[in-house]
């Protein structure tokens, strides 16, 4: 197995959660809040999606699927087009509302830019530094980790989140 099909692998089982998570969900159970500070389902499936597309397009060098495939404008949300969620504010988190199918088809067209790239990968490649606005600089390596681990914690989060609105 080589390092290619490791990421390979860890961004199919992203992949395989964000289908689960969503799965059955109206828009309303989707776009549910613990709290008016909370995050919901929606906003956490569409914000691992759109880092995962911002960080990828940006080592890859291609644009984002979500301006080239018109994600943007069929999700219709009020933000400025290179939006990821990061840092938002609880009106923001509010204000992402999706049905499961949308949601599951972005990632999924996330998922496949991400898995041509990342097939692509050699071990070499890996060592490359990305970023040198770190310290230390970040490797491929290191930002496709990255990402892996936060879109795992992010898809966890929903089914936590889940598992609130399917008890409550």
């Amino acid at each position: 197995m080589s390092s290619a099909d490791v990421l390979v692998d860890g961004f199919d089982r992203i992949r395989e959660e964000v289908r689960a998570v969503v799965d059955g969900l109206s828009e309303d159970q989707l776009a549910w809040r613990a709290d008016e500070a909370a995050n919901s389902i929606a906003w956490l499936v569409w914000h691992l999606s759109r880092v995962q597309d911002d960080h990828i397009a940006g080592v890859a060098g291609h644009e984002q699927v979500w301006t080239a495939d018109g994600w943007a404008e069929r999700f219709g949300l009020p933000f400025e087009l290179d939006e990821t969620g990061y840092g938002a504010s609880a009106d923001d988190v509010a204000a992402v509302r999706a049905d499961a199918d949308l949601l599951v088809a972005y990632h999924e067209a996330v998922h496949q830019k991400t898995v041509g790239y990342v097939k692509t990968v050699t071990d070499d490649d890996l060592a490359v530094v990305v970023d040198e606005n770190w310290n230390p600089p970040v490797t491929l390596g290191v930002r496709l980790v990255s990402v892996i681990s936060d879109d795992l914690q992010h898809v966890g989060q929903a089914a936590f989140v889940r598992g609130l609105l399917t008890r409550r």
